[in-house]
């Protein structure tokens, strides 16, 4: 069941950005929350076959890849990423001749599929950890087991905390100890042990067989702890993670194996990528995860977690660009994922929240490199804030019974048409109820529609892949090692990549590419200034003598020449 041809295909194909170095470069990938998109059979789960259903959509839409969520065989503890088997399909979401016939419709669709690989940590129900609870000292040592502290081992290893909650740390019924970083029902790797190593070789290897196009590499920071597992020496530590160095986080040992992935991925023909789902404590340590000979790409979660305030987006803008470019990297762009509040709901929900949603994803859509789309920010959903207790899952709600982020509400699943629950999702049902009034936010409801965030989606789409100054720089244009510093980048306002910041009243962001502007209005009111050319998209009405501009508040506005 091998794809290559296929993959080579899409490669040759893809857009402008393969001369300057890779499809990936100026991507635009959509996240397919698995459990939540599209169900075939009429269990209320989304499924592998409802995913293949719906990829028109996705194609339509004008994305480039889809990345899918865990669909492994699991006991579901944490949504699929508690792996119990890493080579087979949950009976949830279909079998592997789903899987085996979604990747060859997309690519039939030109588009290619990425998905999840879980090296950090596999289920408690994986093969090799219940050989470790059954007291295997082999299997044990590829995990990491320890004594307690204490006069009887009663007290945890190490002062570690669960993300989830918690400590990080589970006594088995023979006293010894086990490290969970996240949920009890996801025992950490040690991937000090080679066998650890050889499996996920052998994983990846098993998924590029059957044609897929990269994986985005869950917890790509946490593989590698520090060496003695020593205490932090505070709590709330789940409040540092990408702001202060944590000892079982961004290790510099973690570089290593993704080099070793990257050099798997390039054996493979068809331009194969690895995505880093890594938290830094700055934008340079986060960088070096996209070095030439590591990862293509690493999500940029600064910018998701920006505010609405144009000093601080262009701050993260500056950094972001400066660290990857400084490696020879391309920057990526993401304002929503399964694991955050939705975008519409962050910045303030309502009429003025899908306002700022509009915008935010014209300008992200602007910024040179690629962007990630998390399903239903194309439709404009607001988080579901009104979930009832009793049908929550997410284990970070049901270990401390409300910590905040709380991520089941980003999670229902989407309407695709009619009035009433499921909206098409399925025939009968979805396993998280769906708010009355989303018809109106249906993919059939907003099809053709000139005002819809659908619309505009598509309509951004399709001007990026059309106008040769959006995306990722060409060749030639100094995108790579040794290019302009932030320093000097900021002392001539400008980038090597094209993009250059132009002077603009407060509140207002502009910036200009080749051929293209971006501006941005993040003021409540409109905000009048010279017209920096011919407006082609916009978040909302622009009105325009040709010589000055009335911006709309909380709008973004394409303009070209």
């Amino acid at each position: 069941m091998t794809h290559d041809s296929t993959a080579v295909q899409l490669a040759s194909s893809s857009s402008k950005a393969t001369a300057s170095g890779g499809w990936w470069r100026d991507a635009v990938i959509y996240q397919v929350y698995v459990r939540s998109f599209a169900d075939s059979d009429g269990d209320g789960i989304g499924d592998l076959r409802g995913v293949r259903s719906r990829l028109p959509h996705l194609a339509r839409l004008g994305v480039d890849a889809v990345w899918l969520t865990p669909f492994y065989v699991s006991p579901q503890a944490d949504g699929g990423y508690d792996v119990a088997d890493y080579r087979a399909v949950d009976p949830l979401f279909g079998d592997l001749s789903d899987a085996d016939e979604l990747v060859r419709a997309a690519h039939a669709l030109g588009l290619r599929v990425i998905v999840d690989v879980v090296p950090n940590h596999t289920s408690e129900q994986h093969p090799w950890f219940r050989a470790a609870l059954a007291g295997d000292p082999g299997a044990r040592e590829r995990y990491h087991f320890r004594p307690g502290r204490g006069a009887r081992g009663e007290l945890p290893p190490n002062d570690w905390e669960s993300i989830f909650g918690g400590p990080a740390w589970t006594r088995v019924p023979d006293g010894a100890w086990y490290l969970h970083l996240f949920a009890p029902e996801q025992p950490d790797l040690d991937w000090d042990h080679p066998e650890v190593a050889a499996e996920f070789t052998s994983v990846l290897r098993f998924w590029l067989d059957l044609g897929i196009d990269g994986f985005r590499v869950d917890v790509a920071h946490g593989m590698v702890k520090a060496p003695g597992l020593p205490d932090i020496g505070r709590g709330a530590q789940a409040t540092l993670i990408g702001t202060e160095p944590l000892p079982f986080f961004d290790q510099d040992g973690v570089h290593e194996i993704h080099r070793s992935w990257r050099r798997l991925l390039d054996s493979y023909a068809g331009g194969r990528i690895g995505v880093a789902e890594a938290w830094a404590p700055t934008s340079e340590r986060l960088a070096l995860y996209v070095r030439p000979d590591e990862l293509h790409q690493a999500f940029n979660f600064r910018f998701l977690n920006c505010p609405w305030d144009p000093a601080a987006m262009r701050t993260v803008i500056d950094e972001s660009l400066a660290a990857t470019t400084a490696v020879g990297a391309p920057t990526t762009w993401v304002l929503s994922n399964h694991d955050v509040v939705r975008h519409v709901t962050r910045y303030g929900g309502g009429a003025r929240g899908l306002a700022r949603a509009r915008a935010a994803a014209l300008l992200m859509l602007a910024l040179p490199g690629s962007a990630y789309v998390y399903q239903g920010e194309e439709l404009g959903l607001p988080e579901v804030v009104d979930l009832p207790d009793e049908v929550r899952q997410d284990p970070a709600f049901l270990r401390t019974a409300g910590q905040d982020g709380l991520r089941d509400g980003c999670r229902v699943p989407l309407p695709w048409s009619g009035a009433e629950p499921p909206y098409g999702f399925g025939p009968a049902g979805s396993w998280l109820p769906q708010p009355a009034g989303w018809g109106d936010l249906g993919v059939a409801a907003q099809t053709g529609d000139p005002h819809s965030t659908l619309e505009l989606y598509r309509a951004a789409l399709e001007l990026r892949r059309a106008m040769p100054g959006l995306g990722a720089p060409e060749a030639g244009t100094g995108h790579g090692p040794g290019a302009m510093s932030l320093a000097e980048a900021e002392a001539e306002e400008s980038y090597p990549c094209g993009m250059r910041w132009q002077s603009a009243p407060e509140g207002v962001l502009l910036f200009t590419r080749p051929g293209f502007a971006c501006t941005l209005n993040s003021r409540s009111g409109p905000v009048e200034l010279p017209a920096p050319g011919r407006p082609v998209l916009s978040s909302a009405p622009v009105e325009t003598d040709g010589r000055t501009v009335r911006l709309p508040p909380d709008s973004c506005t394409w303009w070209s020449w």
